[in-house]
């Protein structure tokens, strides 16, 4: 095997990071517009619900964006725990927040049976 394969191997990315990343963007769009319907709706104290969701959502654009660090998994993993939690703030979230923690976990199940297959 020559040197320059073997850099384009070890650099190979991740299959996952690509689905991971899609999963956490779509999760900030999605906690960023509970925001308003904390506030208006539920009627949640602005200044609460915009640094629960808002920092939220800031947080899934920065980790999706980290995902090339092997740490940026797992912290993705505890943002899905505390994006199901904003349940208590807006009871639909505890649905969507699951709903999003089934296709992260989904998405790190195929990444690993990708890396498997590719390896062989």
């Amino acid at each position: 095997m020559s040197p320059e394969a073997s850099v384009a191997e070890r650099r190979a990315p991740n299959p996952a990071r690509r689905l991971l990343a899609t999963v956490l963007g779509c999760e900030a769009v999605v906690i960023g517009l509970a925001t308003p319907v904390a506030i208006a709706v539920l009627k949640v104290d602005g200044a609460l619900a915009g640094l629960v969701c808002g920092g939220l959502a800031v947080l899934c654009v920065v980790v999706a964006g980290m995902l090339r660090f092997p740490w940026a998994v797992p912290v993705g993993t505890v943002l899905q725990v505390l994006i199901i939690a904003t349940g208590f703030m807006v009871p639909t979230m505890f649905f969507l927040g699951a709903l999003f923690g089934l296709m992260w976990g989904t998405a790190i199940w195929m990444g690993r049976k990708a890396q498997s297959v590719s390896a062989r």
